[in-house]
C-alpha cells in the first residue's frame, strides 16, 4: 500500500512540474501514472546499467556525471510514453532535479508524521 501511495504522490509531483516547467509537458494526470511507473522500471533495469558503465567519468566528476544519467532516464522515459514531453537535455535536467528534490521533501515530510 505503501508503494502506491508513494507512486501517486510521484505522480502528483511529476504533474505540477510539467505545469510549471516551459519545457515539460504531460498530457494528463493519467500520463502522469505512465510516467512515474515507466520511471520506475526504467530505474530498476536500466539506471543500474548506466551507472557501471560510467563509473570512471563519474568518479572524475566527483558523482556529478549521475545527474546526467538522471536526465537521461528522464528522456527515456519521454522517448517510451507518449503523453510526456521534454524538449531538450536541459529540461529533463532541471525537471530530474526539481523532482528529485521535491522527492526528497515530501518523503522526509511524511517519514516524520
Amino acid at each position: 500500500m505503501r508503494i502506491l501511495i508513494s507512486l501517486l504522490v510521484t505522480a502528483i509531483i511529476v504533474y505540477v512540474l510539467a505545469n510549471f516547467l516551459p519545457g515539460v509537458s504531460v498530457d494528463g494526470f493519467g500520463s502522469s501514472i505512465i510516467v512515474v511507473i515507466v520511471l520506475a522500471i526504467l530505474n530498476i533495469f536500466v539506471s543500474p546499467i548506466l551507472k557501471i558503465i560510467s563509473l570512471p567519468i563519474t568518479i572524475l566528476t566527483l558523482g556529478l556525471f549521475s545527474f546526467v544519467i538522471n536526465a537521461i532516464i528522464i528522456m527515456l522515459c519521454a522517448y517510451f510514453v507518449n503523453g510526456f514531453h521534454v524538449e531538450s537535455f536541459w529540461y529533463a535536467l532541471l525537471f530530474s532535479l526539481i523532482l528529485s528534490f521535491v522527492q526528497s521533501l515530501v518523503g522526509g515530510l511524511s517519514a516524520q508524521s
